[in-house]
């Protein structure tokens, strides 16, 4: 995946590349393979409204400065894990390009108003006549 794909402008994103943490012996320990992807919304030419969604979802991903800080360290190769990481910001920027459905309120219709009340009014006979039994 190359910078063209996602389609920012250059300074809009950097990475860097760090040690990995945990287990894992000498490649851990000698090779920076993590990947942080650090994107700045304010500077990639996105639209106030994207930019509100995309700061919405980013969560914990979302710092105190407004960037959105993606880690990627599944993989063993830099590359791998660039890949994932600018996977990740895509879809992140995807679903943050696609506006929310807007919900038109309905109203029940008098025909289901009527189903209802006709099922309740059964149900309250039903009731009705166990108490009569009952007393």
């Amino acid at each position: 995946m190359s910078d063209s794909e996602l389609l920012l402008p250059p300074g809009s994103f950097e990475e860097k590349f760090i040690r990995s943490g945990g287990h894992g012996g000498q490649n851990v320990n000698k090779v920076a393979t993590t990947v942080q992807l650090r994107f700045f919304p304010r500077l990639s030419g996105l639209s106030y409204a994207v930019q509100e969604r995309l700061e919405a979802l980013a969560g914990s991903k979302l710092t105190a400065e407004g960037d959105i800080l993606i880690i990627a360290s599944e993989y063993r190769t830099q590359e791998q894990n660039r890949q994932a990481a600018r996977a990740r910001l895509k879809e992140l920027l995807a679903r943050a390009a696609r506006p929310p459905k807007h919900r038109r309120p309905t109203k029940p219709s008098y025909g289901s108003k009527q189903r209802r009340l006709e099922g309740k009014k059964i149900r309250s006979d039903i009731k009705q006549s166990r108490r009569s039994a009952a007393d």
